[in-house]
């Protein structure tokens, strides 16, 4: 299964998942009366409305490539990561304007135990249907499941939040403690809510992503071999699930189009046993110049100029540069 159909299967069930829940919460409300289980049961309305345009980013973003779109349709997960990371900032909001009016008016709660243990239920499950989508959607390189998944998570905090809050209202008594608690972990939402969105906008504006260029500086460190002399102009972008990198690679002068052609194979498949299918590379080869003798360990070299001095190592910095490397880098 390809990982856009596996991305598209996740996100379905995930749709289902919210909408029985949120059922359920509706259902609790009606025999408690409890106005911070109804808060939660409106949180989980975003979850529905949100599932629904992570589905459709999905969708698109799964359409093959055409004339139009020649890098594919993946930009448009980043803009359902920023509606799902809205969506949970006015969720946030209106879960603590509605907290903090119960405290002023009080409702009577019934069946508080029942109340309980549907609300706990749907925490558990909501929790794992998160676990599932983040970790497919890192799997992935997914934003819009990423998304899916931590607003999943976050709702389980506020779903935890109302729990504790009935448990303490139910043996002490006290009407404003779900309250309290509820207000507590709509702060946490707001803050999930912030970092969607901050994430989404830096996918937008193709910022690169440091903890992906750290992690394939040191598969590159690790896996160089003498024919890579020098690596720069190395630039990263992210389609939704496709990631698209680009890089100068600097091999032997002498080396024929055939040799030189293998060089960059060896390179392409060093990244894509590491990162899946998912990604494609487009890399320029340069041929090595007099300075590089300097840095280039390639002891048997026939047309050797100047002796081997320090080896580079390649940093992010180093390799996004568009400057071939020298002793002096």
């Amino acid at each position: 299964m390809s990982s856009s159909s596996q991305n598209l299967k996740v996100q379905r069930i995930v749709v289902i998942v919210s909408i029985a829940l949120f059922l359920v919460k509706i259902f609790a409300w009606i025999i408690t009366n409890s106005v911070a289980i109804l808060t939660d049961a409106l949180e989980s309305i975003v979850n529905v409305v949100a599932g629904f345009v992570g589905l459709y980013s999905l969708h698109v973003s799964a359409r093959p490539k055409d004339s139009d779109h020649p890098y594919g349709h993946g930009k448009v997960e980043f803009l359902s990561a920023a509606v799902e990371g809205t969506l949970i900032l006015v969720a946030g909001i209106i879960i603590i304007y509605e907290a903090v009016s119960n405290i002023f008016t009080s409702h009577p709660i019934q069946k508080i135990d029942y109340g309980i243990i549907l609300i706990a239920a749907t925490a558990v499950i909501n929790y794992v249907a998160g676990i599932i989508c983040v970790k497919t959607g890192e799997k992935n390189n997914s934003l819009a499941l990423i998304a899916s998944g931590r607003h999943l998570k976050s709702d389980t905090y506020t779903t935890a939040g109302i729990v504790a809050g009935l448990v303490l209202l139910y043996f002490t008594g006290i009407p404003w403690i779900d309250s309290a608690v509820a207000i507590l972990f709509a702060l946490i939402i707001i803050i999930t809510g912030y970092r969607i969105i901050r994430s989404s906008v830096a996918g937008i504006m193709d910022e690169a992503d440091e903890r992906l260029l750290n992690e394939l500086v040191l598969t590159l460190n690790e896996n160089r071999t003498v024919n890579w002399i020098d690596l720069h102009n190395l630039r990263i972008i992210k389609y939704g699930a496709t990631l698209h990198l680009d890089c100068h690679l600097t091999v032997p002068w002498y080396f024929n189009v055939h040799e030189a052609h293998a060089e960059i194979d060896a390179l392409s498949n060093l990244v894509r046993k590491n990162y899946g299918e998912t990604v494609e590379l487009f890399v320029h080869s340069d041929g090595c110049m007099h300075f590089s003798c300097a840095i280039c360990n390639k002891m048997e070299c026939p047309v050797r100029q100047f002796p081997f001095e320090k080896k580079i190592t390649w940093t992010i910095s180093n390799i996004s540069s568009n400057q071939k490397h020298n002793i002096n880098s």
